[in-house]
């Protein structure tokens, strides 16, 4: 007799701050419970235990076979636990998996998954065995802020730690040996809800710790490192976690410690909030206690990569060491870690770069300036553009270039104008000779790929496709695709885009008590034959979000087409203290109260790798119009790329390189009025002639079976242009051969222009 189970929903327990609802599983059989029959058989503690094993490497996260089988667990709490396999198997005995395993025959598999695992950690067959030898005994240190990985892992907030999520995810595939530090946010970001009238609330919650993939960092004795920092006022502690990413080891540093002020133990509970001297505490943390966790864990990078400058304090960390192992004097210690310090800058507008004032710097670098044996001044000039200026506050990014052999920017036209920005720090070279390069930034292609995607490119593309996935001969392959099969898989992502939209906007109608008839109507937004755009990204006001909407008459038109109607999904969150852009979302999720809109443009809540995920896979076209140059990459619309999507795009960032003319959309002309005013009702008018002259008749444009031709070859010219160029395994693949083998001492190179 098969055994069977019941899932009941019971409707009045949700769990604290999610709104979700608990999920009570009776597994039997003929009615009874069956539970001493399948523990029998099946090693219940073996099975969870290797459960676990695989819940706390997030390898998992990119595996799709590993992710169904967590969901096959349970599949209502899997979605409501935000994809969290860890607080899911917490919710199960031994025995109750067992049952389970059973039930869905999960044993096989959970059997070849944790196979799978331990080849790929016991694997030295990669690309950085042959290509990096040098870093085996001098691993990178990768400093980060933030770091994007998975939803369930909430310590991020947006584009740049989804980028130092994909690095470290590539440096794994890749097997790069490198090391991520950064901070561990018990609060994360923060969770976004609209109000009735489309204003924007934050609300914070505390992660438990015991439903992550953290472990304690121990020391040689097995006691939890804590790491110190002396400060002018007292002396900050962190905590540090390990967190497993593959072959890489991640260490956050966690200010929640017993001896912090409690001030002080709520430092890191945030990500971006709080005043300067929050900011600067937080960096003082990354940068210094991140160098001194890694000596205590017996660590020596051969390469120091400081990702933006809320690291760059570290190097004077590394400067002291090697002082005091050493003997060298300050000049000398510091000619020696510029050398192997690497410094990535994504920030293309002056007041997006951290300054503090000098007493702030004292404040909180006093300590570690008396052992560097150098003055204030001395100290406040390294981050200075103009040395000596008294009135100049001390710049990270001043000192992270400075204290670097190599320097670059996010893609090409970033690098232009970081170094027409920092041109003053050179003022003996030319422009173009500013030493400010560029690598453009990547995507990691197996966490952003579907999974039908990716079973359309197993079938066509050669058998070992995923190991070269950063090299452009795999993707000519998707040429030999029928046409009407890539038409089909888009199609059904753009289904299952529209259903999670759907249930998504009918939960934020529920739950701001409106009534049936609207929650109803909620359940049926969108249409699957509409094109569809997306947008999703941090509501910065440069970003434009509401650029579309600048004629509204014009775009109710083109929505309201009888014959090509278009359809619109908006996602994403403002920085707490943006007012304007709480207004830009308010302004856009509003639309829903007018009748020309009502059903056709919806606005997703809480912003996140879940959302952004299911928009980039499921859409037809990505939309980006930011103000140029004010986009210094972008990695949405790469991620895009890979799932068959087009973008739209200003020439900006990444897109500025990457369009050819057959292979998505360009919105204007790749100009900007020194006026923004213009510049924007330049570009407006640029987007609605694309859209209209473009965008819209290609896709409407089919064949008798129905099948957009043009437009799918475009889809076929974009993945095969574009996937290689812009994944992150090639841009791991640049770092490590221009910038980290030459820093750990191996032959060195120049950046290269991309």
């Amino acid at each position: 007799m098969n055994a069977v189970f019941d899932i009941t929903i019971l409707e009045g327990t949700a769990t604290a701050g999610t709104g979700a609802y608990m999920t009570q599983i009776d597994y039997s059989v003929g009615g009874e419970l069956a539970t001493s029959g399948i523990a029998s058989e099946i090693d219940a503690e073996a099975l969870y235990e290797k459960c676990m094993v695989l819940a706390h490497n997030l390898w998992w996260s990119w595996q799709p076979e590993v992710t169904n089988l967590f969901r096959d667990i349970d599949p209502i709490r899997w979605r409501q636990l935000d994809h969290n396999p860890i607080a899911l198997l917490r919710e199960f005995t031994p025995d109750r998996l067992a049952i389970r395993a059973s039930e869905m025959v999960l044993h096989s598999r959970v059997n070849y998954a944790y196979r799978r695992l331990h080849e790929y950690l016991e694997s030295s067959n990669t690309w950085a065995q042959t290509n990096a030898g040098v870093l085996g005994s001098k691993p990178v240190a990768y400093f980060s802020a933030e770091f994007g990985l998975h939803e369930s892992l909430p310590v991020y907030s947006g584009g740049l730690g989804v980028l130092s999520g994909d690095h470290v995810k590539s440096a794994s595939g890749l097997g790069v040996p490198l090391v991520g530090i950064g901070l561990y946010y018990s609060h994360g970001y923060f969770k976004q809800a609209l109000s009735g009238d489309g204003y924007q609330k934050e609300e914070y919650f505390e992660t438990k710790v015991e439903d992550l993939p953290l472990e304690a960092a121990l020391l040689p004795d097995g006691t939890p490192l804590v790491v110190g920092i002396d400060t002018r006022n007292g002396r900050l502690l962190a905590k540090v976690w390990r967190v497993q990413v593959g072959r890489v080891r991640l260490f956050l540093l966690d200010c929640n410690v017993e001896g912090n002020r409690p001030e002080d133990r709520e430092l890191t509970s945030r990500l971006y909030g709080g005043d300067e001297r929050t900011r600067i505490r937080q960096e003082l943390v990354l940068g210094v206690g991140g160098v001194r966790a890694l000596r205590a864990l017996g660590i020596t990078p051969g390469a120091y990569h400081l990702n933006e400058g809320h690291s760059a304090f570290a190097p004077l960390e590394v400067i002291r060491e090697r002082m005091f192992d050493d003997g060298m004097s300050f000049d000398d210690a510091c000619r020696e870690v510029s050398q192997a310090t690497i410094f990535t800058t994504h920030t293309p507008v002056p007041a997006g770069h951290d300054r503090f004032s000098g007493a702030l710097i004292e404040e909180h670098l006093g300590p570690l300036r008396d052992l560097l044996g150098i003055s204030h001044d001395h100290l406040m000039s390294i981050g200075r553009v103009q040395t000596s200026d008294p009135n100049e506050p001390f710049c990270m990014t001043v000192i992270g270039l400075k204290l670097s052999r190599t320097a670059n920017a996010v893609s090409q036209l970033h690098g232009h104008i970081s170094r027409r920005m920092w041109r003053s720090l050179w003022p003996q070279r030319e422009e173009n000779n500013i030493p400010i390069g560029h690598i453009t930034n990547g995507v990691h292609i197996e966490s952003w790929l579907a999974g039908q995607m990716q079973q359309l490119y197993d079938r066509h593309f050669p058998a070992n496709w995923k190991t070269h996935m950063g090299e452009p001969d795999v993707w000519q392959f998707i040429h030999s695709v029928d046409p009407g099969e890539l038409w089909e898989t888009h199609n059904a992502l753009k289904n299952l885009l529209l259903s999670f939209v759907r249930r998504r906007v009918s939960r934020q109608c529920r739950r701001r008590g409106e009534s049936d008839e609207i929650i109803e109507a909620a359940r049926s937004v969108l249409s699957p034959n509409v094109l569809t755009i997306g947008f999703g990204r941090r509501f910065a006001t440069y970003k434009r979000a509401n650029l579309i909407f600048s004629n509204l008459d014009r775009i109710a038109g083109l929505i309201n087409n009888p014959d090509r109607p278009v359809q619109l999904i908006f996602a994403g969150k403002a920085h707490p203290k943006d007012e304007p852009g709480k207004r830009f979302i308010q302004e856009i999720a509003n639309l829903r109260h007018d009748s020309r809109f009502a059903g056709k443009v919806a606005f997703i809540e809480d912003y996140d790798i879940n959302v952004c995920r299911h928009l980039i896979q499921g859409v037809d076209v990505w939309l980006n119009n930011p103000r140029r140059p004010l986009e210094a990459s972008g990695t949405s619309g790469q991620k895009t790329v890979l799932n068959g999507g087009l973008n739209c795009s200003i020439l900006d960032g990444w897109w500025a390189e990457a369009y050819d003319g057959s292979n998505g959309f360009a919105i204007g002309k790749g100009t900007s009025h020194s006026e923004d005013r213009i510049t924007d009702t330049r570009d407006s008018d640029y987007l609605y002639e694309t859209l209209e002259q473009s965008v819209i008749p290609t896709f409407y444009d089919r064949d008798r079976d129905g099948l957009p031709r043009s437009w799918i070859k475009m889809m076929m010219n974009s993945i095969s242009t574009l996937a290689w160029r812009f994944s992150s395994h090639r841009m791991v693949m640049d770092y490590t051969r221009v910038a980290y083998v030459p820093a750990s001492g191996g032959l060195s190179c120049e950046i290269k222009v991309r």
